[in-house]
């Protein structure tokens, strides 16, 4: 399928209209569409992921730079997570009312309105405007969040983890080849006469909008409209239009979140509810020790080079091997691969934490911290979406995707003091601490129930 893809049973959708009135979608049609879309959001995760990646250790340069304080240098980091965590239910709540196109092409767009604020305040010295930057670019990382419940729209439940985790995995070559762009926007950053941490911004932008071509010319039909029309039709619904709860852009002149409806539909699963839980904890359990594993091997002498080696296999943990946690979800069960990350975490909270000067032991710890993330967020993700109702389900995502990026800006906040008081072994035993509710709640029998 290529070009303008026909929805199955349907006409073809063109750009900035309602999604087709679909009245009988077919599974195996909708099997095509859903490989289709995969392809889609891998090469966007792809293209827009080194945006993401290169504005990762450039903004809290660029702020150190400018304000002349090592201290506010950490503003760009918390004003990124905090943009995402603001971003994230408003983008998910477009995303229903207007389907994955709109959703996830503004998150996109918005993020490239950020880099050029971004640079502007470069150009100006000003703090200021770079914060309110970096606070934008959250929309990129809420959008890159959301891709992975994108590809999971159509899937069914054989596949869903998979389909899942390929979009995560793809996420890994924008990771690699994002902060490796340093060098060469530097240079381009001095031949404009801006500052040379600003110069990654300039990429970042074209990336951003090359994922947002991607989402807007190829992500067609609407995985969202369509999975919601396929529902309708196999609960035995004949009348024609969309479900109901899937509006058009035309029937909606309303903006809404319905974060609390959204909350009580969660509570009413055990398995949502679990779902949910796990990805939030999981990400302050990551996010909390990652941020202070560089500080703690520069107390124990390590270099620059141990500390980038390493973030890259702790990174690797994360993404490089999503399809196999993808796979494993599948075979043996979400509730299961939530309960195996929850042991990586713990091994990893065991080894980091009493690895003292040992960097080897450290490195090791922190490749199983991104692992148990990795567990953590497919099964979790995937546990969440499919333990809700169609017409709630883009919401619950974004409410999922918003709790984790505050836990995980919380997480990071809490981190140095935490090591300041009991050392970054207690940081380590802190953050086993809050693996215990996930274990608590998934060795329930009622959360093995899908709602």
């Amino acid at each position: 399928m290529s070009g303008t893809a026909q929805a199955p049973n349907g006409p073809a959708e063109e750009p900035g209209t309602a999604p087709p009135s679909t009245t009988a979608p077919d599974r195996a049609a909708a099997a095509l569409v859903q490989r289709r879309t995969v392809r889609v959001l891998m090469s966007a995760q792809v293209v827009a992921g080194i945006g993401i990646g290169s504005t990762l250790s450039s903004g809290a340069l660029l702020v150190g730079r400018l304000s002349g304080s090592e201290a506010a240098a950490g503003l760009a980091t918390t004003s990124a997570t905090l943009g995402a965590a603001l971003l994230g239910i408003p983008l998910a709540a477009l995303s229903r009312s207007r389907g994955r196109r709109v959703g996830l092409g503004c998150g996109w767009l918005i993020a490239t309105a950020g880099t050029l604020l971004v640079l502007l305040g470069a150009h100006l010295g000003r703090t200021e405007p770079v914060l309110a930057g970096t606070l934008l670019l959250g929309a990129g990382t809420a959008a890159n969040l959301q891709s992975r419940y994108a590809a999971a729209d159509l899937a069914d439940d054989g596949n869903r983890a998979r389909a899942l985790s390929l979009v995560v995995w793809s996420t890994t070559v924008g990771s690699v080849i994002g902060p490796n762009l340093s060098g060469p926007g530097e240079s381009v950053a001095h031949a404009l006469g801006l500052p040379g941490e600003s110069g990654t911004f300039l990429f970042s932008a074209v990336a951003f909008l090359g994922g947002w071509a991607l989402i807007w010319f190829r992500l067609r039909p609407d995985p969202l409209h369509l999975a919601a029309a396929l529902a309708r039709a196999e609960s035995g619904h004949t009348g024609g239009g969309l479900p109901a709860g899937i509006s058009t852009p035309q029937a909606t002149a309303r903006f809404t979140t319905r974060t609390a409806d959204a909350l009580r539909h969660v509570r009413s699963s055990p398995a949502a509810l679990l779902g949910l839980l796990s990805l939030v904890l999981g990400h302050a359990v990551m996010v909390s020790v990652m941020t202070m594993t560089p500080v703690h091997l520069a107390h124990h002498g390590a270099g620059l080079s141990v500390v980038g080696f390493t973030i890259s296999l702790h990174i690797a943990g994360m993404y490089a091997l999503s399809p196999l946690v993808g796979r494993l979800a599948d075979r043996i069960g979400r509730v299961r691969m939530i309960l195996a990350g929850q042991a990586v975490y713990l091994a990893a909270a065991v080894l980091a934490g009493t690895a003292g000067a040992a960097h080897w032991a450290t490195t090791t710890g922190l490749f199983l911290l991104g692992l148990g993330w990795s567990c953590v967020t497919i099964a979790g993700s995937t546990l969440l979406t499919e333990s809700v109702g169609t017409e709630r389900r883009s919401e619950v995502q974004g409410l999922a995707d918003t709790l984790m990026n505050l836990a995980g800006a919380l997480g990071g906040a809490l981190a140095g003091g935490i090591v300041t008081l009991i050392g970054y072994g207690g940081l380590n035993a802190a953050a086993a601490v809050l693996v215990l509710p996930v274990l608590v709640l998934a060795l329930a029998p009622r959360a093995r129930t899908k709602r």
